[in-house]
C-alpha cells in the first residue's frame, strides 16, 4: 500500500481499537498507523490480562506517548481500560470512544483473552465460557453496540426484525473488523478454548457483514497469522523454541508476521480504497497456511 507522504486518507475520521496495551502488539500498530494516516484514535487497555503473562504488561504512559506522537496535527488519543468479559463495558467502551470527537467512524475489536487454555481434556465449562465472553461475545456486543450509532430502531419492532435498508451509499458509514485466527488452516493443538472462541467469529462474519451493510458499514475479519508480539522471544516465550526457529526457517520469508504486517492491512481496508472488499475472512500471513 502506497500512500503520498502528504496524504491523510483518514483525516477528520475517528477509530476505536481495543486490546492496545502492549507496544508490541498488533493492536498498538493498527493505532499507530490509522494516527500516522490521520485518524483520531481512542485505544481500549486491561493491562490486568497482560500483567501475569510470560511477556507481560507494559507502560501505558510509554503507549500513549507514542500514539499521540503519531498523530497528525489536528487529531486527538483518548483512552479506556475495562474488562471486556463484563457484558455491560462494550456499551461503556463504544460510547467513551465516541465522546473524543463525537463520531465514531472505524472500530478494531483486537482484543482477545490469551493463557490459561488447553487441550479437549482440559477443558471446563469456566474456561470455555471465560474466552467465549471475552474474544466472542464482546466482540459481538462492541458491534452491536456501533451499529446503535448508525440506526434508529423504528417503533414497534421485534428482536431479530430486519433492519430497513437505508443506501444505496455512495461509500461506507462506518468499518468494523474482527480479528480470528489459524484455526480456520488448521489444528490448534493446546488451544481448544481459544480456536473456539476465534472460530465463532470467523463463521459468523457473513451473517454480522450482511445486517451491517443495510447499514452502510462495511465488517471484515483478518487473520493475522502467526505474528510475534513478545511470545516468541527466547526470555518471554511460553513454549519450545528449538522446533519453531527451525520450521520458520524453512517458511517463505524466513520469519513470522510482525505486527505491521495485519496493520498495513486493515488500514487499507479503512481507508476509501478498501471500500470494495466486504465480508470477508483475510489471511495475511506470509503464506504460512500454504505450507
Amino acid at each position: 500500500m502506497f500512500f503520498p507522504s502528504d496524504s491523510l486518507p483518514l483525516r477528520g475520521r475517528t477509530a476505536l481499537v481495543t486490546g492496545v496495551s502492549r507496544r508490541r502488539g498488533i493492536g498498538f500498530a493498527v493505532a499507530r498507523r490509522f494516527a500516522e494516516l490521520g485518524a483520531s484514535v481512542f485505544i481500549h487497555h486491561y493491562s490486568p490480562h497482560d500483567t501475569p503473562l510470560p511477556w507481560g504488561g507494559d507502560d501505558l504512559d510509554a503507549v500513549r506517548d507514542e500514539l499521540r506522537a503519531a498523530l497528525a496535527d489536528d487529531a486527538v488519543l483518548g483512552d479506556v481500560s475495562a474488562d471486556l468479559r463484563d457484558a455491560s463495558a462494550p456499551d461503556d467502551v463504544i460510547a467513551a470512544a465516541q465522546t473524543l470527537t463525537g463520531r465514531l467512524d472505524i472500530l478494531v475489536c483486537n482484543h482477545a483473552q490469551s493463557g490459561d487454555d488447553g487441550s479437549l481434556l482440559d477443558m471446563t465449562a469456566e474456561r470455555l465460557d471465560g474466552f467465549w465472553s471475552a474474544n466472542a461475545r464482546s466482540t459481538l456486543l462492541l458491534t452491536r453496540a456501533y451499529a446503535a450509532l448508525h440506526v434508529t430502531q423504528a417503533p414497534g419492532a421485534r428482536p431479530g426484525e430486519r433492519t430497513e435498508r437505508s443506501g444505496p451509499f455512495a461509500e461506507p458509514v462506518g468499518r468494523v473488523f474482527w480479528m480470528t485466527s489459524g484455526q480456520i488452516h488448521g489444528p490448534m493443538r493446546g488451544e481448544v478454548a481459544y480456536a473456539t472462541s476465534k472460530a465463532a467469529l470467523a463463521g459468523i462474519t457473513p451473517t454480522v457483514a450482511a445486517e451491517l451493510l443495510d447499514l452502510g458499514i462495511v465488517l471484515n475479519t483478518v487473520n493475522p497469522g502467526p505474528v510475534n508480539t513478545g511470545y516468541l522471544d527466547p526470555e518471554t516465550t511460553d513454549r519450545p523454541l528449538d522446533e519453531i526457529q527451525e520450521w520458520i526457517r524453512t517458511t517463505p520469508f524466513g520469519r513470522v508476521g510482525r505486527p505491521a504486517d495485519p496493520a498495513n492491512l486493515i488500514a487499507w481496508l479503512a481507508t476509501d480504497e478498501g471500500a470494495w472488499v466486504v465480508g470477508q475472512v483475510l489471511t495475511s500471513d506470509g503464506g504460512f497456511s500454504l505450507g
